[in-house]
């Protein structure tokens, strides 16, 4: 080898080794920037519940599946850049079906939450749920937390191990929701399908499609997909919460009552003797019901039983004083809301002491 082509070889090398250096500057420099950045992201909490969401699939029939087997912290883990959305910090609270939702895991929520909070660790909250109590849990967590950061609810209609599971994608646009700033005080949500829902409204209406969720009475308060975050509204100002939980579950118990044709008062009278504090009456059309159910009611709230007509219809405003003469028979109506959530409230208020139908009324009307 001459000596010109060794110093051309060297300078070949020598140009190559800045090319290669220049390119893993390159690859590296934006990650080191991540990292030098990561102060700056939202510090989101995840509360895994279980839910098809965790699930996974069953041999026993072509879409069977098992509820709650995934951790939250491997959902999160599955998704490719959902760490570039907020600090994400995973814990798991229990890895049930939402069918099997009880008092011990919403108290366990509302502790950690609050926990959460005061010691000004997260500045947003995402709990994996099923869907099927989905409703019922955002709607009790929104009238006993006091707080301003996201609280949303996410889950899925297809498992984890599902072709076409909708589960990553709500995730991420959930975790999207939670750590962005125009997301605070706008109460807890609901997030499923590219739509954001109020806890008040939302309801789900649909055994497997995925647009399952809708808010009847008052339409979704904004959308998200993984490129943008809308709200239709801008965020309000508030009545905090203000009722109050128990030291420790359970809540008191509420019953609710469903009505239909030819109906007489044994399920009343039942509910009554097996020691229901409260009826929630799901009744026909504007909460209405049979002459012997509602005798069974009248009776019912002579005793002591709190008594609140709400409608099996799936939407609309139960009214006062229509059909069912309510300021006699010591009823209080739901108003907008279903008889599900009818239950929830109630329990909360019989729990704080909150019985005369007068005041039960009020508070149906307050409630956020």
């Amino acid at each position: 080898m001459t000596p010109h082509s060794l110093r051309s070889n060297r300078s070949t090398l020598a140009a190559i080794g800045a090319a290669f250096a220049l390119m893993i500057g390159l690859l590296v420099s934006p990650a080191a920037a991540q990292r030098a950045s990561d102060t700056t992201l939202a510090r989101v909490l995840v509360l895994g519940t279980g839910g098809t969401i965790a699930g996974q699939a069953s041999a026993r029939a072509g879409n069977a599946y098992d509820s709650g087997k995934v951790n939250s912290a491997d959902l999160v883990a599955a998704i490719p850049g959902i760490d570039k959305l907020a600090r994400i910090s995973a814990e798991q609270i229990a890895s049930i079906g939402s069918q099997d939702m009880n008092d011990k895991v919403w108290f366990d929520l509302v502790k950690r939450i609050r926990a959460a909070v005061d010691s000004k660790e997260v500045d947003g909250v995402v709990i994996t749920h099923g869907t099927d109590t989905m409703e019922e849990t955002a709607f009790f967590l929104q009238n006993v937390l006091d707080t301003d950061i996201p609280i949303v609810l996410v889950g899925s209609m297809r498992p984890s191990t599902a072709i076409g599971a909708d589960g990553p994608a709500n995730l991420y646009e959930a975790m999207r929701v939670a750590s962005a700033p125009e997301s605070r005080g706008r109460g807890v949500l609901v997030v499923l399908n590219d739509t954001i829902h109020g806890a008040r409204w939302v309801q789900k209406t649909n055994t497997t499609s995925v647009q399952t969720f809708v808010s009847p009475d008052a339409g979704p308060v904004g959308y998200v997909d993984t490129g943008a975050l809308r709200y239709l509204h801008p965020a309000v100002p508030a009545e905090r919460a203000k009722l109050k939980l128990p030291e420790a579950p359970p809540l008191p118990r509420v019953d609710i009552i469903y009505s239909h044709a030819n109906m007489d008062a044994a399920p009343i009278e039942d509910a009554v003797k097996r020691g229901a504090k409260g009826i929630v009456l799901a009744g026909v059309g504007d909460g209405n019901s049979s002459k012997a159910a509602i005798d069974a009611l009248a009776a019912a709230a002579k005793q002591g039983v709190v008594v609140v007509r709400s409608s099996r219809v799936g939407s609309g405003f139960v009214n006062r004083n229509v059909e069912v003469e309510d300021d006699k028979l010591g009823f209080a109506v739901a108003l907008d809301l279903n008889p599900q959530k009818a239950r929830v409230l109630l329990q909360l208020l019989i729990a704080g002491g909150i019985t005369e139908p007068k005041a039960v009324q009020q508070a149906y009307t307050a409630t956020p």
